[in-house]
């Protein structure tokens, strides 16, 4: 075949498919895997209560530093609900897109929320979903443990009376790098569509009695252990999944909070737009081809900034 036609066959090749040239002293010798042209699966990991400046760049999270720079962040994320209220506000607002005007951390007996929400919308397209919590007493607990660990308030998802049937089958106690469901779910490339995942109380750098100093070492750590083991599963290596990493407020005062986004096609990326949980949300939900609920209809989406 004539080279100049040659070419010209490689170019559609590549503006048809994503196909990036691999090239050598001669020339085109091979093609890489295409980018992936669209993400199947989201799992976001929720930490507590600390500010872009107590992660990004701190002696303290060296691991999810370096994670931000190889990877994404949004440099400009907040947590758009009044600084003065609690956590569960925040959880309510990245699953539905509103607070249910909540601005305490009681638990669902006291919030039963009926709004639509993404567990809802998932269930209604019969796709699955998960929320692996770490040291979930019973499956859809809707109290706290005994030592304050595991925290119902960052699970969000037995607060929406929709999920009544669902939850105890979709909330599942996460286990440990070596065994357990997150463990196997990854090994096995059987993760949900979505999947949301709740540290207990020392992991999410929120802290309680039982936990040791350094919460945000310690979170750090956690995660250090975990990410490899995602990154290396069979979901992530297929090009199916985006892994967001984000955290539910900052501080009393300044709500200007961490978010790290890994994926297959997120490298070395600073992201300058303005986000809010109501962007982590529409991202998810355009991911999943999901329609945009409550704040996420208007919400910018991560997606373009992000490179996903």
């Amino acid at each position: 075949m004539h080279a100049a036609l040659k070419r010209c066959l490689y170019g559609a090749a590549v503006a048809m498919f994503g196909i990036t040239a691999v090239r050598s002293d001669s020339g085109v010798t091979a093609a890489r895997v295409p980018r992936p042209v669209g993400y199947q699966k989201v799992m976001v990991i929720v930490e507590e209560n600390r500010t872009y400046r107590e992660i990004i760049g701190s002696s303290d999270a060296p691991y999810l530093t370096r994670l931000s720079m190889k990877y994404g962040s949004a440099a400009h994320m907040v947590a758009n609900y009044p600084v003065g209220c609690p956590s569960l506000a925040a959880y309510i607002l990245m699953t539905s897109g509103g607070t249910a005007g909540i601005c305490d951390d009681q638990g669902p007996r006291h919030h039963p929320i009926r709004a639509g929400n993404i567990f809802a919308q998932l269930d209604a397209a019969h796709q699955p979903w998960r929320n692996y919590a770490e040291d979930l007493p019973e499956p859809c607990a809707r109290h706290n443990s005994a030592n304050g660990a595991f925290l119902v308030r960052h699970t969000a998802v037995p607060y929406y009376t929709s999920e009544s049937a669902s939850c105890s089958i979709g909330q599942v106690e996460l286990g440990t790098t070596s065994q357990g469901a997150l463990r196997d779910d990854l090994a096995a490339g059987r993760l949900p569509v979505y999947s949301f995942v709740t540290p207990n109380a020392c992991h999410d750098m929120h802290g309680a009695p039982s936990c040791p100093t350094g919460l945000v070492a310690g979170g750090d750590r956690w995660l250090s252990q975990w990410i490899p083991r995602i990154l290396t599963g069979a979901d992530y290596r297929a090009g199916r999944l985006v892994v967001i990493i984000t955290w539910d407020e900052g501080s009393r005062t300044d709500n200007h909070i961490p978010t790290v986004v890994v994926s297959a096609t997120t490298r070395h990326v600073v992201a300058n737009q303005s986000y809010d949980h109501c962007s982590t949300l529409r991202t998810t939900e355009d991911l999943l081809h999901l329609s945009p609920l409550g704040c996420a209809r208007s919400a910018v989406s991560m997606a373009a900034g992000l490179h996903l």
